[in-house]
């Protein structure tokens, strides 16, 4: 099955909403010309605001960072109803938002704080504070108010639509470059635990604010079809970003076709892949989480393979459903021990614990993994990038034709890894209590696991 990769939804990001004058274009927050370490012991440590913020001072960042975070399920991404919304439930949709997001905000600022000061004054880490910041500063002026009106609806929205884009690249710049340049000033074993409580995080923050924009347009009072996922007459299947009737073998398929692209554009060849099993299988999982976690997959196996120069032999993909009363399954592999269960109860609670999930296995001839370096693959820190290398982007890079993979997919890392692909998708599976498990036969292949747990029955 050899497609291209296409539009798999009626979804547009913030970014567009913003060239279509809906959304005005996010404003960056900048403290300074140049980047500074934040003040850690200033009582009023205070931030220049634009129009429409509000000034963070450090009492009101630690009184939202010591209230408890709402553990986040599926019920409450659905607990709206189905599209159109009412203008009552839009605006429950705002409100439950509101109440969510200055805290998880919050305590992402603090996290940051208590890194290394030599950490957080590096100026890619210090971009990130600074980021953060802001948004808090957008969100404050509307803690104490309740949406109960269009006007506030769509006002609201608008900070939400600029709080998406403004955090869009916070993974590439912490973990390529902040951390890859602090290296030195913290252990491998602390980056990886900062990096996994911040992207559980922020998987968690992105999909509430996604989900109210994407709830904002299949309302009633706002529905355009051309911006929201829901309702679609090509994809009635949707409540907000989650797709109740998601096609795994569809959405991989149209991942590996745009993976290989990439590979025929840099390499000169195109591996070719098949899709077994039971590829008619549905399920409701949120599409865009599937599609970086495939792309992310699919790119590891069509690199091995090239490299390994098996490009004849296909890569399988085998979509392989659970039934009702199926429990974990029998093949096991669990990543090291010290990062095992690691922030599982940031997992997302799925509407049913009994819903049936969806376990695909990608089964390539690339060589395998090296032992020395399997017990390092789910460490952010590890990388298979040369130092000596050029950075992906930078106009100069081997690797630059490559990089488009994971920018299209909101990683970031070139083809080649820069440490956090692998760990990153883990994060993704594991927040719907899914996981990713890896067989490695060094010298001949590899097969690796993606377990996804169904959402459960949505009414």
């Amino acid at each position: 099955m050899n497609a291209k990769r296409g539009p798999l939804r009626c979804f547009t990001t913030p970014n567009a909403l913003s060239n279509k004058g809906i959304f005005p274009s996010p404003t960056r927050f900048l403290s300074s010309s140049r980047s500074h370490a934040p003040d850690h012991h200033s009582s009023a440590h205070k931030r220049s605001h634009p129009p429409g913020t509000a000034v963070v001072t450090d009492d009101e960042i630690a009184k939202l960072a010591s209230k408890p975070q709402h553990s986040l399920s599926l019920a409450d991404l659905v607990k709206h109803g189905r599209p159109p919304l009412s203008t009552e439930a839009l605006y429950s949709s705002a409100n439950f938002t509101l109440s969510l997001l200055p805290i998880r905000l919050a305590k992402r600022i603090q996290a940051l704080r208590n890194l290394p000061f030599i950490v957080v004054s590096n100026p890619n880490i210090n971009k990130i504070y600074n980021n953060y910041m802001h948004s808090l500063s957008t969100l404050l002026p509307w803690q104490h108010r309740t949406i109960s009106n269009l006007d506030a609806e769509i006002r609201f929205t608008s900070v939400l639509a600029e709080l998406v884009a403004t955090h869009d690249q916070t993974i590439p710049i912490l973990a390529q470059k902040g951390f890859l340049e602090c290296r030195r000033y913290i252990s491998p074993p602390e980056v990886t635990e900062f990096l996994d409580t911040h992207l559980r995080t922020r998987i968690g923050t992105r999909l509430i604010a996604e989900q109210h924009i994407a709830l904002h347009y299949s309302s009633a009072p706002h529905f355009d079809p051309s911006a929201s996922p829901t309702p679609c007459p090509e994809h009635p299947t949707y409540i907000g970003v989650i797709d109740t009737a998601l096609s795994p073998a569809a959405i991989v398929d149209s991942c590996a076709g745009f993976v290989a692209d990439i590979c025929e554009l840099k390499y000169g060849v195109r591996p070719h892949w098949i899709i077994d099993g039971e590829p008619e299988t549905t399920f409701a999982f949120v599409p865009m989480h599937l599609e970086y976690i495939a792309t992310e997959l699919l790119k590891n196996a069509f690199r091995a393979t090239i490299e390994n120069r098996q490009t004849r032999e296909p890569i399988v993909i085998t979509i392989a459903p659970e039934p009702p009363d199926a429990g974990p399954p029998r093949v096991t592999l669990d990543p090291p021990a010290e990062d095992k269960g690691a922030f599982k109860s940031d997992a997302i609670k799925p509407l049913d614990d009994n819903a049936p999930g969806v376990t695909i296995r990608i089964r390539d001839r690339g060589g395998g993994i090296a032992p020395e370096v399997l017990p390092n693959i789910w460490s952010y820190s590890f990388t298979t990038f040369n130092e000596e290398d050029d950075f992906p982007g930078d106009g100069s890079s081997s690797h630059d034709a490559l990089g488009i993979i994971s920018a299209a997919s909101g990683g970031g890392s070139s083809i080649a890894g820069l440490g956090y692909g692998l760990p990153l998708s883990r994060a993704y599976a594991e927040y719907f209590g899914g996981g990713i498990a890896l067989q490695s036969l060094y010298g001949w292949g590899t097969d690796v696991y993606l377990r996804l747990k169904g959402v459960g029955k949505i009414q």
